[in-house]
């Protein structure tokens, strides 16, 4: 089993920054990377961005390119959320997953609150 706890959300106004945490623990030896999702009130979840372990290749939602960037700290199995110029449409609570061989997304937490005022 992989254990994953994020931390960091809170308030923060329009075009500011915030940086959320993930720390990975348990069998983190089967994992390849990690995720960082997003669910709005009455929306479905959606991907933000997703880092692996080795290598430290990233991709990026289109919301998410120019204004997020993960990061990741091997030793520490932990992975970082940095986002800036955030907008009231960043609002959601995100989710880290830990990720797979296969590419599923198979370990979740509970979830961080991000509020962007206007």
């Amino acid at each position: 089993q992989v254990q994953v706890v994020e931390s960091g959300g809170g308030l923060v106004q329009a075009g500011g920054s915030l940086r959320l945490s993930c720390a990975a623990s348990g069998r983190t030896i089967i994992t390849v990377g990690m995720g960082w999702f997003r669910q709005a009130p009455g929306k479905e979840r959606e991907f933000v961005a997703g880092i692996r372990w080795s290598g430290g290749s990233a991709d990026y939602a289109d919301s998410a390119k120019g204004r997020f960037t993960i990061s990741r700290d091997n030793a520490k199995n932990t992975v970082y959320l940095q986002m800036n110029t955030m907008k009231p449409e960043d609002t959601a609570v995100y989710h880290c997953a830990a990720r797979l061989s296969g590419g599923l997304f198979a370990y979740w937490g509970q979830g961080t609150q991000v509020t962007v005022s206007s």
